[in-house]
């Protein structure tokens, strides 16, 4: 049995990998679907490319600020207990790249592609392990700091707040710097035109394909074949319905809303889904869909921030919403397993914003300036960044 547990172990951590993995075709048919066709193309290889230029940022710099160690010992010690420290950095891989493809969603249309691929190397090596550490490795004295003042430390089991929020609210400072689409809205900021979808058919798939990988996302968030719960993948099945229905009403029977309203679900229940009985993931998630549809509407309408997925709305307001609500729905009082604080949340919540938002600011700040703009030119972008970037449409014969 000593042999065969490392082995389950490494498995185990695998196939969730392998699932979170797979929610990048996701990420990437959600963003097919709602852009224009033009960029459909440019859709596709943002997030192939981002996943494959996180890996190496990840690999040489962004583990060891993390985790504090690294990959440069001999493959023979590598190998050791089966390779299961390889596939937990592959399974936090997952979890790094995905930051990259949040973000990607929210400039999409107008955006240079390689200042973005220059973005992605910088936050996934530094910025995002930088608050990954301090929560998941405890480094820094942050989270003993919380828990001598609030009596428990920060509880994030699957990343709300240390992948969606962070996600979110770094592409809240890129969206801005960027600006809006042309033609987006006219010169007194009243919106012009609303852009819908593309294809609903590949959003719906996008969203399917997110949500199933979700559950590795979630369950296999223990990292260890022992710790697996069935209450994790209960709590994220009832938060996922729990959003869908809550984007139906509140989207008033809108395809798009409704497909987001799965994951505005998920993300919020990845904090406490291993803390929260069945019905307070059912609110927690039913929250976060009506969240979404709310927050969409109004940075398009009123604030006149062109976040073409909603990505800030999604994974920045949801998943702040998701870190907080474990410290209610998490405790025995709303029949939670207890051990997390309200303050606690709070606090780790309000940190993980600060930080994500700073750190968009700055980095899409100085690239901005140093790259001589973000954005593509207007007659670029009219022509869509299918033809100026990649040279082909998504149709070539039509």
């Amino acid at each position: 049995m000593e042999q065969i547990v490392p082995a389950l172990d490494t498995l185990f951590v695998l196939i969730g990998a392998v699932m979170v993995l797979a929610m990048h075709a996701g990420f990437a048919f959600l963003e097919v679907g709602t852009v224009r066709h033009k960029n459909q193309v440019n859709a596709l290889v943002k997030i192939i490319t981002d996943f494959a230029v996180s890996t190496i940022a990840y690999f040489f710099i962004g583990y060891m600020v993390a985790y504090q160690t690294g990959f440069f010992s001999s493959a023979s010690v590598l190998a050791e207990k089966n390779g299961y420290d390889l596939v937990k950095f592959f399974f936090l891989l997952t979890f790094a790249a995905a930051i990259p493809a949040i973000i990607s969603g929210g400039i999409a249309e107008r955006a240079k592609f390689y200042p973005q691929l220059l973005a992605t190397f910088i936050i996934v090596a530094f910025i995002y392990p930088f608050y990954e550490g301090m929560i998941w490795n405890s480094l820094y004295g942050v989270q003993d700091w919380i828990e001598a003042t609030f009596g428990a430390k920060f509880h994030d089991f699957a990343g709300s707040v240390v992948v969606h929020a962070m996600g979110g609210w770094l592409a809240l400072g890129a969206v801005i710097l960027l600006g809006h689409r042309h033609g987006r809205y006219n010169k007194h900021g009243q919106p012009m035109s609303a852009h819908p979808p593309s294809s609903i058919p590949f959003l719906a798939l996008g969203a399917w394909v997110l949500a199933v990988g979700w559950f590795g996302f979630n369950v296999m968030s223990a990292q260890s074949i022992q710790g697996i719960s069935g209450l994790v993948a209960i709590n994220s099945l009832m938060a996922m319905v729990g959003g869908i229905l809550a984007a139906l009403f509140a989207g008033k029977n809108d395809p798009g809303f409704i497909h987001n309203g799965p994951l505005a679900g998920l993300v919020a229940v990845c904090a406490g889904s291993d803390l929260m009985h069945p019905m307070g993931a059912l609110f927690v998630g039913a929250v976060a869909g009506a969240l979404f549809v709310w927050a969409f509407t109004l940075t398009q309408n009123k604030l006149k921030i062109d976040d073409v997925l909603g990505v800030w709305p999604l994974h920045g307001l949801c998943g702040a919403w998701g870190g907080i609500a474990a410290g209610i729905f998490g405790l025995e009082a709303f029949g939670g397993m207890g051990g997390v604080s309200f303050g606690a949340q709070l606090v780790g919540t309000l940190l993980g914003v600060g930080i994500a938002t700073a750190g968009g600011f700055i980095v899409y700040g100085i690239l901005k300036a140093a790259m001589g703009g973000l954005r593509l030119s207007q007659e670029e972008e009219y022509n869509g960044a299918d033809l100026t970037i990649h040279k082909i449409k998504a149709n070539p014969d039509t």
